[in-house]
């Protein structure tokens, strides 16, 4: 592993356009379950799909009783050392942008700018009506909830939802058309903690390789892009991420 983490530190440290990739291996090391696992939300919940959570009331209190459920890892969870790795990037100036699946809000506390960060999947921190597109902080939406309000109405009558991507619920255009154009323009792209079986976010990747970038893939379990990527690390994101950062600042 040495070898593979000197070359990447070196790879990072001369790049012009680095583009992180960021999927559940970083954050289930705060404490954050991912959806599929053994024990994730999946494992206890049936997801409500987006036309479901539209046209059922019982449906959005179900998706509401399964938000607050989130809602005990969520509030304890802080960035780890993977984290703090890429916000050491770009307190360097190398980064050139996050791409994330991850809805948890904890590469901006992390110290990463909002402008840098993409997040293609949305953010669970953030509530948003349906309607009117108005956004209220998860807290006074908690608040709503736990004085009896089972599932939020704005008050245009719209429904208020997390600001997040369900199942069966379009990718937002323009966060996604954005992943594409810095995917595409990188000249190192790392994907930390995801198997990109999920699309189209797990085209970024491509897209990146397809334009000639060096591509790095740091997660535990296998994924589609293992055989094509120029270098592959088997290990936990945090670990390997602090071993890079700290040749690049070393080096």
């Amino acid at each position: 592993m040495d070898e593979k983490t000197t070359l990447v530190a070196q790879k990072i440290k001369t790049s012009k356009h680095l583009v992180v990739f960021t999927g559940a291996g970083i954050s289930t090391e705060s404490g954050i379950s991912d959806y599929r696992s053994q024990g994730g939300i999946w494992d206890k919940f049936k997801p409500v799909y987006f036309d479901e959570f539209m046209s059922s009331e019982e449906s959005r209190i179900k998706y509401w009783e399964q938000r607050l459920d989130m809602e005990k890892s969520l509030s304890v969870a802080k960035p780890n050392k993977g984290h703090k790795s890429l916000a050491k990037l770009h307190e360097l100036g190398i980064l050139k942008a996050l791409i994330t699946q991850n809805i948890d809000g904890l590469h901006e506390v992390s110290g990463i700018p909002k402008e840098k960060i993409i997040e293609l999947h949305g953010n669970t921190r953030r509530v948003r009506c349906m309607s009117c597109k108005k956004l209220i902080s998860w807290e006074k939406t908690q608040a709503r909830i736990d004085a009896g309000d089972k599932a939020p109405v704005c008050s245009c009558g719209g429904f208020f939802k997390p600001d997040t991507i369900s199942f069966g619920q379009a990718m937002p255009v323009e966060e996604t058309q954005r992943a594409e154009v810095l995917s595409s323009r990188s000249d190192v792209f790392v994907v930390v903690g995801s198997t990109l079986l999920v699309q189209p976010a797990a085209l970024m990747p491509e897209y990146a390789k397809t334009a000639g970038a060096f591509l790095v893939i740091i997660n535990l379990s296998e994924t589609p892009y293992d055989k094509v990527c120029d270098v592959l690390i088997r290990g936990k994101a945090g670990d390997v991420l602090q071993k890079i950062v700290g040749q690049v600042i070393s080096d």
